[in-house]
Protein backbone atom coordinates (compact mmCIF):
# COMPACT_ATOMS: atom_id res chain seq x y z
CA UNK A 1 0.00 0.00 0.00
CA UNK A 2 2.87 2.54 0.81
CA UNK A 3 1.45 5.96 1.74
CA UNK A 4 -1.22 6.10 -0.10
CA UNK A 5 -2.11 9.84 -1.82
CA UNK A 6 1.26 11.07 0.11
CA UNK A 7 3.93 12.44 -1.52
CA UNK A 8 7.36 12.91 1.17
CA UNK A 9 9.53 15.02 0.01
CA UNK A 10 8.09 18.11 -1.83
CA UNK A 11 10.92 18.74 -3.59
CA UNK A 12 12.82 18.38 -7.02
CA UNK A 13 15.24 15.90 -5.62
CA UNK A 14 12.04 13.33 -5.35
CA UNK A 15 12.33 11.12 -7.91
CA UNK A 16 8.75 11.89 -8.83
CA UNK A 17 8.99 15.03 -9.39
CA UNK A 18 9.81 14.92 -13.10
CA UNK A 19 6.62 13.23 -13.27
CA UNK A 20 4.44 15.12 -11.08
CA UNK A 21 5.43 18.20 -12.87
CA UNK A 22 5.14 16.81 -16.55
CA UNK A 23 1.58 15.52 -15.68
CA UNK A 24 0.78 19.08 -14.15
CA UNK A 25 -0.61 17.49 -10.92
CA UNK A 26 -0.85 19.71 -7.57
CA UNK A 27 -0.05 19.17 -5.10
CA UNK A 28 -0.81 19.74 -1.42
CA UNK A 29 1.45 20.24 1.78
CA UNK A 30 0.41 18.66 4.89
CA UNK A 31 3.39 20.08 6.86
CA UNK A 32 7.26 21.30 6.60
CA UNK A 33 10.50 19.88 7.35
CA UNK A 34 11.11 17.81 11.18
CA UNK A 35 7.45 18.12 12.34
CA UNK A 36 6.65 16.16 15.26
CA UNK A 37 3.62 14.67 13.52
CA UNK A 38 5.58 13.32 10.60
CA UNK A 39 3.75 14.58 7.69
CA UNK A 40 1.36 17.34 9.33
CA UNK A 41 2.20 20.13 11.55
CA UNK A 42 0.92 20.16 14.47
CA UNK A 43 -1.05 23.72 14.21
CA UNK A 44 -3.62 21.80 11.79
CA UNK A 45 -4.75 19.82 14.47
CA UNK A 46 -7.77 19.00 16.63
CA UNK A 47 -7.39 16.62 19.54
CA UNK A 48 -10.48 14.86 21.59
CA UNK A 49 -11.08 12.56 24.53
CA UNK A 50 -12.99 9.56 24.31
CA UNK A 51 -15.47 11.66 25.58
CA UNK A 52 -15.78 13.72 23.35
CA UNK A 53 -14.68 16.84 24.78
CA UNK A 54 -11.73 19.05 22.71
CA UNK A 55 -8.17 18.98 24.29
CA UNK A 56 -6.71 21.97 25.02
CA UNK A 57 -4.19 22.87 22.46
CA UNK A 58 -1.70 24.19 25.32
CA UNK A 59 -1.81 20.77 26.36
CA UNK A 60 -1.31 19.45 23.24
CA UNK A 61 1.17 21.32 22.37
CA UNK A 62 3.04 21.42 26.14
CA UNK A 63 2.74 17.52 25.41
CA UNK A 64 4.12 17.65 21.79
CA UNK A 65 7.46 19.17 23.80
CA UNK A 66 8.01 16.57 26.16
CA UNK A 67 7.13 13.63 23.36
CA UNK A 68 10.14 15.69 21.84
CA UNK A 69 12.38 15.67 24.56
CA UNK A 70 11.58 11.63 25.33
CA UNK A 71 12.68 10.98 21.81
CA UNK A 72 15.94 12.88 22.32
CA UNK A 73 16.69 10.94 25.69
CA UNK A 74 15.93 7.39 23.50
CA UNK A 75 18.44 8.33 21.74
CA UNK A 76 21.05 8.38 24.51
CA UNK A 77 19.51 4.77 26.13
CA UNK A 78 20.62 4.09 22.38
CA UNK A 79 24.50 5.15 22.55
CA UNK A 80 24.72 3.45 26.10
CA UNK A 81 23.44 0.31 25.45
CA UNK A 82 24.80 -2.19 22.69
CA UNK A 83 21.73 -3.99 22.36
CA UNK A 84 19.12 -3.04 20.39
CA UNK A 85 15.79 -2.84 21.81
CA UNK A 86 11.94 -1.86 20.97
CA UNK A 87 11.20 2.17 20.90
CA UNK A 88 8.80 1.43 23.75
CA UNK A 89 10.52 -0.08 25.84
CA UNK A 90 13.52 2.81 25.37
CA UNK A 91 10.66 5.04 26.13
CA UNK A 92 10.29 2.83 29.49
CA UNK A 93 13.96 3.39 30.42
CA UNK A 94 13.10 7.17 29.86
CA UNK A 95 10.44 7.63 32.10
CA UNK A 96 11.71 5.65 34.88
CA UNK A 97 14.57 7.84 34.41
CA UNK A 98 13.29 10.81 34.43
CA UNK A 99 9.92 10.88 36.17
CA UNK A 100 9.74 14.36 35.16
CA UNK A 101 8.78 13.53 32.21
CA UNK A 102 5.95 11.01 32.81
CA UNK A 103 2.34 12.72 32.20
CA UNK A 104 -0.92 12.09 34.40
CA UNK A 105 -4.80 12.38 33.52
CA UNK A 106 -5.27 13.72 30.22
CA UNK A 107 -1.47 14.49 29.50
CA UNK A 108 -0.76 10.98 29.34
CA UNK A 109 -3.31 10.13 27.12
CA UNK A 110 -2.41 13.19 24.56
CA UNK A 111 1.21 11.29 25.08
CA UNK A 112 -0.02 7.87 23.90
CA UNK A 113 -1.67 9.46 20.97
CA UNK A 114 1.44 11.14 20.25
CA UNK A 115 3.00 7.55 20.05
CA UNK A 116 -0.15 6.36 18.07
CA UNK A 117 1.07 8.82 15.34
CA UNK A 118 4.60 7.61 15.69
CA UNK A 119 3.28 3.82 15.25
CA UNK A 120 1.13 4.84 12.22
CA UNK A 121 4.29 6.32 10.16
CA UNK A 122 5.90 2.43 10.86
CA UNK A 123 2.76 0.66 10.30
CA UNK A 124 3.95 -1.23 13.82
CA UNK A 125 3.55 -1.25 17.71
CA UNK A 126 5.97 0.58 18.98
CA UNK A 127 7.13 -2.96 20.88
CA UNK A 128 8.38 -4.11 17.31
CA UNK A 129 10.19 -1.04 15.93
CA UNK A 130 13.58 -1.06 16.82
CA UNK A 131 15.66 1.63 18.59
CA UNK A 132 18.77 1.49 16.76
CA UNK A 133 17.39 2.31 13.42
CA UNK A 134 13.65 4.06 13.80
CA UNK A 135 14.81 7.56 13.37
CA UNK A 136 17.39 6.71 10.46
CA UNK A 137 15.29 7.30 7.82
CA UNK A 138 17.01 9.72 5.13
CA UNK A 139 13.51 12.43 4.94
CA UNK A 140 13.69 14.49 1.45
CA UNK A 141 13.25 17.95 2.10
CA UNK A 142 9.88 20.04 1.55
CA UNK A 143 7.87 18.30 4.06
CA UNK A 144 5.27 16.02 3.05
CA UNK A 145 2.39 16.40 1.08
CA UNK A 146 -0.99 14.99 -0.53
CA UNK A 147 -1.35 14.23 -4.34
CA UNK A 148 -4.89 15.83 -4.54
CA UNK A 149 -5.63 14.03 -8.07
CA UNK A 150 -3.97 10.92 -6.41
CA UNK A 151 -1.45 8.48 -8.04
CA UNK A 152 -3.44 7.14 -10.74
CA UNK A 153 -2.04 9.64 -13.47
CA UNK A 154 1.33 8.61 -12.31
CA UNK A 155 0.52 5.13 -12.69
CA UNK A 156 -1.47 5.48 -16.24
CA UNK A 157 1.22 7.44 -17.51
CA UNK A 158 4.16 5.23 -16.77
CA UNK A 159 1.69 1.86 -18.01
CA UNK A 160 1.39 3.64 -21.29
CA UNK A 161 2.46 1.78 -24.45
CA UNK A 162 3.15 -1.30 -22.03
CA UNK A 163 2.24 -4.84 -21.78
CA UNK A 164 0.78 -5.39 -18.49
CA UNK A 165 -1.00 -8.62 -17.74
CA UNK A 166 -3.90 -8.13 -15.03
CA UNK A 167 -5.22 -10.54 -12.88
CA UNK A 168 -2.45 -12.90 -13.26
CA UNK A 169 -1.51 -14.40 -10.09
CA UNK A 170 1.91 -15.93 -9.84
CA UNK A 171 2.35 -19.00 -7.97
CA UNK A 172 6.40 -20.30 -9.41
CA UNK A 173 9.00 -19.13 -10.41
CA UNK A 174 11.62 -21.97 -11.88
CA UNK A 175 14.94 -21.10 -12.91
CA UNK A 176 17.33 -23.51 -15.09
CA UNK A 177 19.42 -23.22 -18.55
CA UNK A 178 19.35 -19.93 -18.85
CA UNK A 179 15.76 -19.30 -18.69
CA UNK A 180 13.28 -18.27 -16.08
CA UNK A 181 9.36 -19.90 -16.42
CA UNK A 182 6.91 -18.19 -14.28
CA UNK A 183 4.12 -20.17 -13.22
CA UNK A 184 0.43 -18.63 -12.97
CA UNK A 185 -2.20 -20.20 -10.33
CA UNK A 186 -4.11 -21.38 -13.84
CA UNK A 187 -1.34 -23.05 -14.95
CA UNK A 188 -0.35 -20.97 -17.77
CA UNK A 189 3.71 -20.34 -18.17
CA UNK A 190 5.30 -17.38 -19.34
CA UNK A 191 9.07 -17.93 -20.41
CA UNK A 192 12.10 -15.41 -20.05
CA UNK A 193 15.54 -14.52 -19.82
CA UNK A 194 15.13 -12.73 -16.55
CA UNK A 195 12.38 -11.86 -13.66
CA UNK A 196 12.13 -8.72 -11.80
CA UNK A 197 10.01 -9.55 -8.80
CA UNK A 198 8.25 -6.52 -7.01
CA UNK A 199 5.57 -8.44 -5.06
CA UNK A 200 4.97 -7.17 -1.22
CA UNK A 201 7.47 -8.53 1.34
CA UNK A 202 4.11 -9.82 2.97
CA UNK A 203 3.76 -12.10 -0.21
CA UNK A 204 7.03 -13.65 0.14
CA UNK A 205 7.42 -14.39 3.88
CA UNK A 206 3.92 -16.09 3.31
CA UNK A 207 5.80 -18.20 1.00
CA UNK A 208 2.88 -18.06 -1.46
CA UNK A 209 5.28 -18.38 -4.54
CA UNK A 210 7.19 -21.03 -4.96
CA UNK A 211 10.70 -20.45 -6.21
CA UNK A 212 12.57 -23.60 -7.88
CA UNK A 213 15.72 -23.99 -6.63
CA UNK A 214 14.47 -22.82 -3.76
CA UNK A 215 16.08 -18.99 -3.00
CA UNK A 216 19.91 -19.15 -1.50
CA UNK A 217 19.28 -19.32 2.30
CA UNK A 218 21.03 -15.79 2.65
CA UNK A 219 18.37 -14.32 0.94
CA UNK A 220 15.63 -15.89 2.37
CA UNK A 221 16.75 -15.16 5.95
CA UNK A 222 16.96 -11.15 4.68
CA UNK A 223 12.88 -11.76 3.76
CA UNK A 224 12.42 -13.24 7.29
CA UNK A 225 14.54 -10.54 8.96
CA UNK A 226 12.18 -7.62 8.11
CA UNK A 227 9.17 -6.37 9.88
CA UNK A 228 5.32 -5.70 7.45
CA UNK A 229 3.78 -3.69 8.97
CA UNK A 230 -0.35 -2.72 8.60
CA UNK A 231 -1.89 0.22 8.05
CA UNK A 232 -5.76 0.25 6.98
CA UNK A 233 -8.03 3.43 6.05
CA UNK A 234 -11.35 4.02 6.79
CA UNK A 235 -12.59 6.41 4.14
CA UNK A 236 -15.95 8.01 4.70
CA UNK A 237 -17.86 9.90 2.44
CA UNK A 238 -20.47 12.98 3.47
CA UNK A 239 -22.78 14.87 1.80
CA UNK A 240 -21.67 17.88 3.66
CA UNK A 241 -18.82 19.29 5.80
CA UNK A 242 -19.86 19.41 9.56
CA UNK A 243 -16.55 19.35 11.58
CA UNK A 244 -13.76 21.84 11.59
CA UNK A 245 -11.32 23.22 8.95
CA UNK A 246 -8.78 21.41 10.25
CA UNK A 247 -6.33 18.47 8.52
CA UNK A 248 -6.41 16.11 11.28
CA UNK A 249 -9.26 15.03 13.75
CA UNK A 250 -7.85 13.45 16.68
CA UNK A 251 -9.05 10.74 19.72
CA UNK A 252 -7.22 10.57 22.56
CA UNK A 253 -6.88 7.67 24.80
CA UNK A 254 -5.34 5.86 28.09
CA UNK A 255 -3.38 4.19 25.32
CA UNK A 256 -1.74 3.97 21.90
CA UNK A 257 -4.22 1.13 20.75
CA UNK A 258 -7.11 2.94 21.53
CA UNK A 259 -5.89 6.36 20.09
CA UNK A 260 -6.79 7.15 16.87
CA UNK A 261 -7.22 9.95 13.87
CA UNK A 262 -9.04 11.20 11.32
CA UNK A 263 -7.60 12.56 8.20
CA UNK A 264 -9.50 15.28 6.31
CA UNK A 265 -9.31 15.50 2.59
CA UNK A 266 -11.70 18.52 2.34
CA UNK A 267 -8.66 20.81 2.72
CA UNK A 268 -6.76 19.10 0.21
CA UNK A 269 -9.46 18.25 -2.55
CA UNK A 270 -13.06 20.25 -2.17
CA UNK A 271 -15.17 17.33 -1.03
CA UNK A 272 -16.02 15.88 2.07
CA UNK A 273 -14.22 13.12 2.86
CA UNK A 274 -12.54 11.81 6.59
CA UNK A 275 -10.63 8.87 6.29
CA UNK A 276 -10.19 6.93 9.58
CA UNK A 277 -6.54 5.72 9.96
CA UNK A 278 -5.61 2.61 12.14
CA UNK A 279 -2.04 0.85 12.48
CA UNK A 280 -0.53 -1.99 13.62
CA UNK A 281 -2.64 -4.77 15.90
CA UNK A 282 -5.25 -2.27 15.79
CA UNK A 283 -4.81 -2.41 11.78
CA UNK A 284 -5.41 -6.24 12.05
CA UNK A 285 -8.13 -6.22 14.90
CA UNK A 286 -10.34 -3.95 12.60
CA UNK A 287 -10.29 -6.81 9.56
CA UNK A 288 -11.93 -9.03 11.81
CA UNK A 289 -15.21 -6.59 11.70
CA UNK A 290 -17.41 -6.34 8.61
CA UNK A 291 -17.36 -3.26 6.44
CA UNK A 292 -20.30 -1.62 7.72
CA UNK A 293 -19.74 -2.93 11.23
CA UNK A 294 -15.85 -0.82 11.15
CA UNK A 295 -17.59 2.27 9.51
CA UNK A 296 -20.30 1.84 12.62
CA UNK A 297 -17.32 2.06 14.57
CA UNK A 298 -15.74 4.65 13.08
CA UNK A 299 -18.89 6.76 13.18
CA UNK A 300 -19.33 6.03 17.25
CA UNK A 301 -16.06 7.54 17.68
CA UNK A 302 -17.09 10.62 14.98
CA UNK A 303 -20.12 11.18 16.61
CA UNK A 304 -18.73 12.09 20.23
CA UNK A 305 -16.92 14.40 18.93
CA UNK A 306 -19.39 16.09 16.68
CA UNK A 307 -22.79 14.89 18.01
CA UNK A 308 -24.74 16.40 15.10
CA UNK A 309 -22.13 14.25 11.98
CA UNK A 310 -24.90 12.94 9.48
CA UNK A 311 -24.42 9.24 8.31
CA UNK A 312 -21.68 8.66 5.34
CA UNK A 313 -23.44 8.23 1.82
CA UNK A 314 -20.51 6.38 1.33
CA UNK A 315 -17.48 4.32 2.66
CA UNK A 316 -14.58 2.16 1.77
CA UNK A 317 -12.48 -0.34 4.03
CA UNK A 318 -9.19 -0.95 3.22
CA UNK A 319 -7.47 -4.77 4.37
CA UNK A 320 -3.92 -5.05 3.60
CA UNK A 321 -3.17 -7.07 6.20
CA UNK A 322 -5.35 -9.99 4.93
CA UNK A 323 -5.43 -9.12 1.14
CA UNK A 324 -4.03 -11.91 -1.03
CA UNK A 325 -1.84 -9.89 -3.16
CA UNK A 326 -0.29 -7.85 0.03
CA UNK A 327 -0.28 -9.67 3.20
CA UNK A 328 0.72 -6.17 4.72
CA UNK A 329 1.89 -2.18 3.80
CA UNK A 330 5.12 -1.25 3.92
CA UNK A 331 8.02 -2.81 5.71
CA UNK A 332 9.69 -1.56 8.80
CA UNK A 333 12.63 -2.75 11.13
CA UNK A 334 12.28 -4.82 13.65
CA UNK A 335 14.52 -5.24 16.80
CA UNK A 336 17.79 -6.49 16.38
CA UNK A 337 17.54 -6.44 12.80
CA UNK A 338 20.99 -7.34 10.90
CA UNK A 339 22.40 -4.34 9.25
CA UNK A 340 23.40 -6.21 6.16
CA UNK A 341 19.55 -7.31 5.65
CA UNK A 342 18.14 -4.45 2.59
CA UNK A 343 21.72 -5.38 0.58
CA UNK A 344 21.04 -8.58 0.79
CA UNK A 345 16.84 -8.38 -0.13
CA UNK A 346 18.02 -6.31 -2.86
CA UNK A 347 20.74 -8.58 -4.46
CA UNK A 348 19.83 -10.80 -7.61
CA UNK A 349 20.27 -14.27 -7.54
CA UNK A 350 21.69 -14.81 -10.78
CA UNK A 351 18.87 -13.82 -13.73
CA UNK A 352 16.45 -13.00 -10.16
CA UNK A 353 16.11 -9.63 -9.30
CA UNK A 354 14.11 -7.96 -7.05
CA UNK A 355 12.25 -4.35 -6.48
CA UNK A 356 9.73 -2.78 -4.51
CA UNK A 357 9.82 -0.45 -1.56
CA UNK A 358 11.69 -2.58 0.67
CA UNK A 359 14.92 -2.72 -1.65
CA UNK A 360 14.90 1.33 -2.19
CA UNK A 361 18.51 2.97 -1.44
CA UNK A 362 18.80 5.82 0.90
CA UNK A 363 16.75 4.73 3.20
CA UNK A 364 13.46 5.28 1.47
CA UNK A 365 11.85 2.40 2.72
CA UNK A 366 7.72 2.53 2.76
CA UNK A 367 7.40 5.31 0.70
CA UNK A 368 6.07 5.68 -3.48
CA UNK A 369 9.13 7.28 -4.44
CA UNK A 370 11.14 4.78 -3.04
CA UNK A 371 8.99 2.22 -4.82
CA UNK A 372 9.56 4.02 -7.71
CA UNK A 373 13.49 4.42 -8.00
CA UNK A 374 14.08 0.40 -6.31
CA UNK A 375 12.09 0.01 -9.82
CA UNK A 376 14.47 1.77 -11.68
CA UNK A 377 17.47 0.43 -10.40
CA UNK A 378 16.50 -3.14 -10.55
CA UNK A 379 15.06 -2.51 -14.21
CA UNK A 380 18.63 -1.24 -14.89
CA UNK A 381 20.47 -4.08 -13.45
CA UNK A 382 18.56 -6.60 -15.40
CA UNK A 383 19.25 -4.89 -18.39
CA UNK A 384 23.29 -4.62 -17.58
CA UNK A 385 22.69 -8.53 -17.00
CA UNK A 386 21.32 -9.15 -20.16
CA UNK A 387 23.29 -7.31 -22.09
CA UNK A 388 26.61 -8.56 -20.63
CA UNK A 389 24.89 -12.04 -21.59
CA UNK A 390 24.87 -11.57 -24.87
CA UNK A 391 28.69 -9.01 -25.27
CA UNK A 392 26.77 -5.80 -26.23
CA UNK A 393 27.47 -4.09 -22.97
CA UNK A 394 29.15 -0.53 -23.45
CA UNK A 395 30.14 2.12 -20.98
CA UNK A 396 28.05 4.66 -22.79
CA UNK A 397 25.22 2.94 -23.68
CA UNK A 398 22.20 4.61 -21.90
CA UNK A 399 20.52 2.08 -19.65
CA UNK A 400 16.75 1.78 -19.21
CA UNK A 401 14.39 4.57 -19.13
CA UNK A 402 10.58 4.16 -18.43
CA UNK A 403 10.27 8.00 -18.07
CA UNK A 404 9.20 10.01 -20.80
CA UNK A 405 11.41 11.87 -21.98
CA UNK A 406 8.85 15.25 -22.56
CA UNK A 407 8.40 14.72 -18.53
CA UNK A 408 12.10 15.15 -17.79
CA UNK A 409 12.37 18.13 -19.95
CA UNK A 410 9.93 20.09 -17.50
CA UNK A 411 12.66 20.65 -14.69
CA UNK A 412 12.58 24.45 -14.79
CA UNK A 413 8.55 24.22 -13.98
CA UNK A 414 8.34 24.27 -10.17
CA UNK A 415 6.03 22.11 -8.42
CA UNK A 416 2.06 22.84 -8.24
CA UNK A 417 1.70 23.32 -4.12
CA UNK A 418 -1.25 24.56 -2.50
CA UNK A 419 -1.95 25.04 1.42
CA UNK A 420 -5.16 26.08 2.01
Amino acid sequence: MMHLLRLHGVCNENPLAPLIRGLGLTLYRTSGDDSILYDHDLESCMLFNTDGHQVPQQIVMDVGETFKRILEETGKVRDEDPDDMSVQQAISVVLNSHPELKQQGLSHEVLQWYICRMEAWFAADADMISLKTWDQEHVLSGGHGLMVEGYDPVIKALAKNLDIRLNHRVTKISNGFNKIMVTLENGTNFVADAVIVTVPVGILKANLIEFIPKLPDWKVAAIADLGVGNENKIALRFDKVFWPNVELLGIVAPTSYSCGYFLNLHKATGHPILVYMAAGRFAYDLEKLSNESAANFVMQQLKKMFPDASDPVQYLVSRWGTDPNSLGCYTYDLVGKPEDVYDRLRMPVGNLFFGGEAVCMDDHQGSVHGAYSAGMMAAENCQRYLLEKLGHVQNNLPLVSVVRHEMLETTNIPLQISRM
